[in-house]
């Protein structure tokens, strides 16, 4: 008997936390923020860091770079021919451009890098995508491309719209070099008094934590390009109530946590590389999320790409608070449990 899908809602909890206040170029704001998860502690952990943006000027936010990616495979009858047409094609970038435009008139040709194994091009196109996070932007683009390669180098022949290059819902060390998404630093310094008073610790014991736990450990256990608590669990939240593809959370949370006492005052920082996140497209029609996205003033900019920026400034903030608060927490004995045992069982 032939099986057919059905269609029903999965309920995820949602609350708001904050507000977080965030300064810089892209935004200078208190914005609530709304978390869907099954982990209730996420919540007033990440409302706690939150409180802390509060009363030490504000999480500091810029964004490094952004861009989406596709990589097309391709194959040569050989590794000279493949080395070749290679670099000609770089001569053809106007051309690419064009093809690229045709598809969307948001999309814009950034950058191609390409890896060469055997007589196999894998081709990493490097596209602007406005305020969409991008993916079936530069898909799209790149069955274009292909199909005008094909035409244009009769030895080369199709094998893949995407190469596993790219790279896309999978952990790898060329997305956090390259770029994929939007790459956002944050930074806050807090206060020793107001470390004491709402994270109930010292600076001196969060930076030492930091580089024994999340340094050394992730070095020990082999994380790749990853040196974080738990930035997939706030990033997750997030992308759940803000309608983005919740597997982005694979690559977004590999991402470097920096900690440093300064005079007497604690350094904080959190920097996320590869934050997919669009205002556009797929699951941002959906009621709920254009509630949120409008609380969070994130439909309201003109310029193309402004709320996706603004979006993506607003998820990096909010992984700081939820790794602040967690850091702080781990450096007092019993207290993560205390709190799991409490709020999961109420």
């Amino acid at each position: 008997m032939e099986s057919k899908a059905t269609h029903s809602i999965a309920a995820i909890p949602m609350q708001r936390v904050g507000p977080i206040k965030i300064t810089g170029p892209v935004m200078d704001d208190e914005v609530m923020v709304p978390l869907a998860t099954l982990e209730s502690p996420l919540w007033p952990s990440t409302n706690r860091g939150a409180r802390v943006s509060r009363n030490a000027g504000g999480i500091h936010a810029v964004i490094v770079d952004e861009r989406m990616t596709r990589s097309v495979l391709l194959q040569a009858p050989n590794a000279e021919i493949a080395v070749r047409f290679a670099a000609d094609l770089n001569v053809h970038k106007p051309d690419l451009q064009k093809i690229i435009a045709k598809t969307s008139q948001y999309a814009s040709l950034l950058d191609i890098h390409s890896q060469i194994t055997a007589n196999l091009v894998f081709l990493r196109f490097e596209i602007s995508t406005g305020d969409a996070a991008g993916h079936n932007m530069v898909t799209k683009a790149a069955d274009r491309i292909s199909d005008w390669i094909t035409q244009t180098f009769p030895d080369i022949r199709y094998v893949s719209v995407s190469g596993n290059y790219c790279t896309d819902k999978k952990v790898s060390a060329v997305n956090g070099i390259l770029g994929r998404g939007k790459n956002v630093v944050t930074e806050i310094l807090i206060p020793k008094n107001v470390c004491q008073r709402y994270l109930r610790t010292t600076p001196e014991k969060i930076a030492e934590l930091n580089v024994k736990k999340n340094l050394i450990g992730s070095i020990l256990s082999g994380g790749v390009r990853s040196a974080n608590a738990h930035f997939a669990n706030m990033l997750l939240g997030f992308y759940l109530a803000t309608g983005q593809d919740a597997a982005n959370i694979i690559e977004g949370s590999q991402g470097v946590v920096h900690a440093e006492v300064r005079g007497e005052d604690l350094y904080f920082s959190a920097s996320l590389p590869n934050v997919i996140v669009g205002t556009v497209g797929s699951g941002k029609d959906l009621e709920y999320v254009r509630e949120n996205l409008k609380m969070m003033g994130c439909l309201e900019q003109r310029e193309s790409g402004a709320n996706a920026r603004r979006l993506a400034i607003i998820a990096a903030a909010t992984v700081l608070c939820g790794e602040l608060s967690l850091l702080a927490a781990l450096t007092n004995p019993g207290e993560l449990m205390r709190t799991h045992e409490k709020l999961e069982r109420a």
